[in-house]
Order: C-alpha cells, then sequence, then structure tokens
C-alpha cells in the first residue's frame, strides 16, 4: 500500500514517538497528535516531515478543532490509534475519573476518529493501525479489569472495521503489544525488569508497523501479538 500521509496519537513519547520517526524515516508524512512535546526526541521534532500538533485528546471540543484542522492540511491515508492511559489496582480502589480517562482514551477516542476517517478510506483506500495490548486477547486481568476491557473493546472493534471495510480496499491491523518501557507504568506500582528480553522498548512495537507497510499488495495481517522472550516485572523501588 502507498502511504503517504499518516496520523498518529499519543505520538510525543512512547510507543507513538517510535511509530512516528519510523515513518518519516520511510518518507512519510505524520501529524502526531500529543499533549506535550517538550521531551520528544528534537531529531523528531525537527524533521519536515513531522508535524506536531498539540491537543488534549480527551476534550471532545478541542479534539474537534485539532482533527479539522489536519483534515485541512493533508489528506490522511494512514490512521495510528496509539494514545492510551492506564490505572492499575484492585478494581474497587480505582477512582471513576480514571475510569473515564481510561474508556476515553482506549476506546472511545478510536472509534470516534476511525469514524471520521472511514469514509475517505473507504473511497481510495487507507490503513488502520490500532495499538490494543496482549490483555485485549487475555482471558482475565486482575489488577487490570478496567484496563482489559477497554483494550478488549478496541481489539473487537478492529475485528469488526476490518470486515466491514476490506472489501473497500481499507486495511485494520490490530498490534497488540506485551509490557512496553513507557510511561503507561505511571500509575503503577510495578513496571517490566530491566534486564534485557524481560520487557518491550516501543521500537520493536513500531517495527511492527513496518511489517505491515512491507506486506505484498492484496495481503493483509489483521492482528499482530508481540511479546519479550522473557516477561518478568518488578516492584517499583
Amino acid at each position: 500500500m502507498n502511504i503517504k500521509t499518516a496520523l498518529v496519537t499519543g505520538a510525543s513519547k512512547g510507543i507513538g514517538e517510535a511509530i512516528s520517526a519510523l515513518l518519516v524515516e520511510r518518507g512519510i508524512e505524520v501529524y502526531g497528535i500529543g499533549r506535550d512535546f517538550t521531551k520528544t526526541a528534537p531529531s523528531l521534532i525537527k524533521d519536515p516531515l513531522f508535524h506536531g500538533v498539540t491537543c488534549d485528546l480527551t476534550n471532545d471540543k478541542e479534539t474537534e478543532v485539532c482533527v479539522n484542522f489536519i483534515r485541512k492540511q493533508a489528506s490522511i491515508d494512514m490512521l495510528v490509534n496509539n494514545a492510551g492511559c492506564a490505572y492499575y489496582g484492585l478494581h474497587e480502589q480505582l477512582k471513576a475519573d480514571g475510569i473515564r480517562e481510561m474508556i476515553k482514551t482506549n476506546l472511545e477516542l478510536p472509534i470516534v476518529l476511525t469514524g471520521r476517517f472511514l469514509p475517505d478510506f473507504k473511497k481510495r483506500g487507507g490503513l488502520i493501525i490500532n495499538i490494543s495490548s496482549v490483555t485485549g486477547s487475555s482471558f482475565a486481568n486482575p489488577h487490570g479489569a478496567a484496563y482489559g476491557a477497554t483494550k478488549a473493546g478496541l481489539l473487537s472493534f478492529g475485528r469488526s472495521i476490518f470486515e466491514e471495510a476490506r472489501k473497500c480496499g481499507v486495511m485494520v491491523t490490530s498490534i497488540m503489544p506485551d509490557m512496553t518501557r513507557t510511561e503507561l507504568y505511571r500509575n503503577a506500582d510495578f513496571e517490566a525488569d530491566s534486564e534485557e528480553g524481560t520487557g518491550l522498548d516501543p521500537i520493536d512495537v513500531a517495527r511492527m508497523v513496518g511489517v505491515v507497510l512491507d506486506l505484498p499488495d492484496g495481503v493483509t495481517l489483521p492482528e499482530i501479538t508481540i511479546r519479550p522472550q522473557k516477561h518478568r516485572i518488578r516492584k517499583k523501588q
């Protein structure tokens, strides 16, 4: 598929930053949405193919303005629903605001954004990448029940849109990484162990986007699960 311009949510850090960097390296123009680009790699910020768009995606009005602005600037043919947040612990200990934030960011936002771009994708082809999680396909997620539910919903949504739109030439891929060394776990009391091979790095997940881009014409890969060889977590100090 000939991808020229992509929209990446959560592009200022972590997996979204790594995906954006991979895309511009391949000559793809990227409109990256994020809350704060002050800690984003200078090499990405300075790249002429990258356009950082500051936006709080949990704010409906701000998101609408942001998306309308991007649509006026470019014809998007690749949407990467990457932005995410997580709160962990026994479910009864989670605050309602945190639960709502997860639902908004991890599930509602990708559904809404996909709806905005899908009509254009159906006319001329397009690619949708949803960054889900291994928790989305797990039987159960103790201490992460609400987070896992949002990722399971995103996985289900991606499967449905794939079946709805595949005849129109729209590709949909759900990437399901295991524990990755990002700020997603800033609200948790655990993190991936520091030993090599016990957790994924953002570039590992970004490379799966490259795999999708390199598929032969007429071939699609609806789901990718990526896990570290050794899975081990540790308590934060």
